[in-house]
């Protein structure tokens, strides 16, 4: 089984571009922070690109902006390339198939036609902002 479900920050905006038969790709970048600290006491972090096909990664690119955060279900894709030097390259990378809205920049829906920065208003239901919020990790768990 091929699947990896990714809680980060996005570390700048989705970009969006269409191949030549016209087919959308999203492509991103999550910051997702590791559960400890290094040794000198400082948290890392994993920065793993993603990319969504077709209207999921136009809906994606509208709504989500740098520093977001998302919750991305999808799976993990390992593929070699030619790179200009004309070296052989390595690039793995997540293909998305699911996300979901975390938090947005504004509690309100997006206006007509939908604006950057703003997640549907069925996503802020119940008080589902605070969803996903940072938690402190222990160390000293004995498992």
């Amino acid at each position: 089984m091929n699947k990896i479900v990714l809680l980060g920050r996005l570390v700048r905006d989705p970009e969006l571009r269409y191949t030549g038969t016209g087919k959308p790709v999203c492509q991103f970048t999550l910051a997702v922070d590791r559960p400890y600290s290094s040794q000198k006491g400082q948290r890392e972090a994993d920065f793993i690109t993603c990319i969504l096909w077709n209207k999921r990664g136009e809906t994606f690119q509208k709504y989500f902006t740098k520093g977001q955060r998302a919750l991305v279900e999808g799976r993990l894709q390992v593929r070699t390339y030619d790179a200009k030097d004309g070296s052989k390259r390595t690039a793995a990378e997540v293909v998305v198939n699911d996300f979901e809205f975390i938090e947005s920049r504004s509690g309100s829906a997006p206006a007509e036609g939908g604006s950057r920065g703003a997640a549907p208003a069925a996503n802020h239901a119940g008080g589902m902002e605070t969803f996903g919020s940072q938690v402190e990790f222990n160390d000293d768990v004995p498992f």
